[in-house]
């Protein structure tokens, strides 16, 4: 390759780069392979006349002790890049997963479930605006012995050289095996992959260079339109909110009082063996403004030792977070083992009020069902428990709490106009809540739903739950 053909497709990225970033494409490039087959010089090669501002290079060998504890695609998520913007990666999901199966880490069952995790991530971020461009770098056994016992004869570079390359070179036709069934089950029609024979390190940076360029071409045309898939999950169902008695949902003072002691020591005991069983825990709470859903997370958090659990408040996305996949704050967010995250409203804003309010389009929201239960089906076969909580309260009593809140000084911070403009579209989200309900209310993730008319019975019943779900699990 010339001189001048080099110049011609540099020039090329370097102008896709601009576009994308005017036209707000995030756009993922990842590039696998055999050790030695030049991963990293291909992606150096590409990234040269490209702006640093405007992309980030992730190397994927090492995971760290933090990522261990946290679910798989847990570290490939918080890498996705900006709108606008690329991400490069050394390695990836493949690597990571083939290797673990490889050496036994993993079972067939674990890793043929984790594959499948991988398709969905996949298919959503393409779903969610991304283009995504995945590489395969082949070379054969002769080739790689080679370079890396040219490697390891320099110091300089035998650095280079893991004990897993060694490893992978002596198990060459196994480990081929399982490359070519990963890249058989992975290779989709929106996330597809492009192999090449890396025996020529200016055929690679050809190749490479003009199937991104191409790819981001076909991407900016928008001629994809995302499918909604009704995931094959079974469901818990739960009646309609209207259909609900609130009546009768009440505790005394007295009741309240003994019941909360206990519940609360009981739950002190259980954070301590979820500790030590490195179990996560995922508690979720969506409901009705002025719900007492603070209040109820105030009485379960002062149960929990400070150290093991974290409450994230969640409210508009910040606009770092608005130009990433709807999901992205919340992986930021997911709990090592053996600790509790407690969510203050959660993912399913998806479907409520940006979907009421208008903030995404309608495919974004239809196909957030099955979205949000493919990412709650990775947490709990993480081995996390997924407990959701909707606090329910009848229109009157939130009324009654709005207008209390309205003429108290030191409470009026917690009324908003807001508030009341989403009061009076009180059918519309009780409508959406319902199918919100009706279609993610999952046998591994199901919703609960607190009666809050009177707060003390909520939160006893959301203790109880609570206990019960973690009992059952250890």
């Amino acid at each position: 390759m010339g001189k001048q053909e080099k110049e011609i497709f540099r020039n090329e990225l370097a102008a896709r780069q601009q576009v994308i970033s005017e036209k707000k494409l995030p756009v993922i490039v990842i590039l696998e392979g055999w050790g030695a087959s030049g991963k990293g010089s291909a992606i150096g090669s590409i990234i040269k006349y490209m702006d640093p501002r405007f992309f980030r290079v992730y190397n994927m060998d090492v995971i760290s002790e933090d990522e261990k504890r946290r679910p798989f695609l847990y570290r490939h998520a918080l890498r996705m890049p900006k709108n606008g913007q690329f991400s490069f990666f050394d390695g990836g999901v493949m690597d990571e997963l083939t290797k673990a199966y490889l050496h036994k880490e993993i079972d067939k069952e674990e890793y043929e479930k984790r594959v499948n995790s991988v398709i969905n991530y996949e298919r959503s971020l393409t779903d969610n605006g991304y283009c995504v461009i995945k590489f395969f770098l082949h070379i054969d056994e002769k080739t790689q012995k080679e370079r890396l016992d040219a490697l390891l004869k320099d110091k300089n570079t035998k650095w280079r050289v893991s004990p897993d390359d060694l490893w992978q070179n002596k198990h060459y036709e196994k480990c081929s095996k399982v490359y070519k069934d990963y890249i058989k089950a992975t290779d989709t029609k929106v996330c597809p992959w492009h192999e090449i024979t890396a025996t020529n390190k200016d055929d690679v940076e050809k190749f490479v260079a003009n199937t991104i360029i191409a790819r981001i071409d076909s991407a900016l045309q928008k001629e994809y339109v995302p499918e909604i898939i009704e995931g094959p999950y079974e469901k818990a169902p739960i009646k309609p909110l209207s259909q609900m008695d609130l009546s009768d949902k009440t505790l005394t003072d007295e009741e309240y009082k003994t019941r909360l002691k206990e519940l609360q020591k009981d739950l002190s005991k259980l954070h301590n063996k979820l500790y030590a069983k490195k179990i996560p825990v995922i508690i979720a709470y969506e409901g009705w403004d002025a719900a007492g859903k603070g209040g109820n997370i105030k009485r379960i958090a002062s149960a929990l030792d400070p150290r093991g659990y974290e409450v994230f408040p969640i409210a508009s996305p910040t606009p770092d977070e608005k130009n990433r996949h709807f999901l992205w704050r919340f992986y930021n967010r997911l709990p090592k083992t053996g600790h509790i995250a407690i969510f203050d409203r959660t993912w399913y804003g998806r479907v409520m009020v940006e979907r009421l309010e208008g903030f995404c389009f309608e495919n974004d929201w239809m196909r957030a069902y099955n979205e949000i239960n493919e990412f709650e089906k990775d947490l709990t076969d993480w081995g996390a428990i997924v407990i959701k909580f909707w606090v329910q309260i009848d229109k009157d009593t939130q009324l009654e709490r709005f207008t209390l809140r309205q003429n108290t000084p030191e409470k009026q911070w917690k009324i908003t106009e807001e508030d009341w403009r989403n009061r009076e579209k009180w059918d519309l989200y009780e409508g959406a809540v319902d199918e919100m309900i009706e279609k993610t209310s999952t046998t591994f993730a199901p919703w609960f739903v607190l009666e809050s008319n009177d707060k003390k019975y909520a939160r006893i019943k959301a203790l109880e739950i609570l206990k019960e779900e973690i009992e059952k699990r250890l």
